[in-house]
């Protein structure tokens, strides 16, 4: 079985580059092959366009738009009275995907709108996510497109996030029923939130769509002290099977291309063990 394949987080990574196509070149020259990134609808499509195809380098994930900042939305998949929102939002994010040959969008949930309670509205968030991912699954097959769904840490990154648990996306999707709507998983999140990696890997990894990691607690590189080993990580998802990319979204202690030594270390190390390249 091949390595795994690492995707740049552009929206992380390479942070004294002001501009994307700038942090792509950065991606290309420190061994990328793969780039992912947030929102990158601020930006040049076209500049952006050109970067990945002179540097020979794949998008592989963005997100759908976070809504009105201003109004503390992140996302508006799972908020109800915004569904117009969330429908021009998706239509924005599937015509950059197609125009810069991205394949897989993530599906922003959203946070628990301000004035609420997450008892008070769960029940009311839940069927508007449904709803959404449902229309959403049919525009995303209709471009060849995969939809994700990230649960996202409520004790520290964000505590008003409607997903934040493997548990609550599992169930989200097995109710929406859409075969090209898949889970994300970030490492990050999931260790905050529920820890127990292994077993959570093993038993969701039929839905797993896309991986992304950082170490935990402060969201550094993989290979910076935490709670986490990481080579044992890589080394459970590939005996899994896992062919998609991983996207490293984590803050750089200091510059990023210093910070790679993890993923030399990894590639060494799987030559050493007599794998293919």
């Amino acid at each position: 079985m091949p390595p795994l394949r690492f995707a740049a987080n552009i929206s992380w990574l390479f942070p004294e580059i002001p501009d994307l196509p700038g942090r792509i070149r950065a991606a290309a020259r420190a061994g990328f092959q793969a780039v992912e990134v947030a929102w990158p609808y601020a930006s040049d499509p076209a500049s952006i366009q050109g970067a990945l195809r002179e540097h020979h380098v794949e998008l592989v994930l963005l997100n759908t738009p976070p809504g009105d900042v201003q109004a503390g939305e992140l996302g508006l998949g799972a908020v109800p009275g915004r569904q117009d929102g969330f429908r021009a939002g998706l239509d924005q994010a599937v015509h950059w995907a197609g125009d810069l040959g991205c394949k897989r969008i993530h599906i922003m949930a959203g946070r628990v709108p301000a004035g609420h309670e997450r008892g008070s509205i769960e029940k009311e968030m839940e069927e508007t996510f449904i709803e959404n991912l449902r229309y959403a699954a049919d525009v995303l097959d209709q471009a060849g497109m995969v939809g994700l769904i990230e649960p996202i840490n409520s004790r520290i990154t964000e505590p008003r996030y409607f997903l934040n648990t493997p548990q609550h996306g599992a169930s989200i999707l097995e109710k929406v029923g859409r075969p090209n709507l898949r889970l994300q998983m970030d490492v990050y999140h999931w260790q905050i939130m529920d820890g127990n990696l292994t077993q959570n890997i093993k038993t969701y990894f039929p839905l797993i769509g896309h991986v992304q990691i950082a170490q935990v607690p402060h969201r550094n590189e993989p290979d910076s002290p935490g709670e986490v080993n990481f080579l044992y990580l890589f080394d459970l998802l590939q005996e899994l099977g896992y062919r998609g990319d991983v996207g490293c979204e984590y803050k750089p202690l200091g510059s990023t291309v210093t910070g790679l030594g993890w993923m030399e270390a990894y590639h060494k190390r799987f030559q050493v063990q007599g794998r293919p390249e």
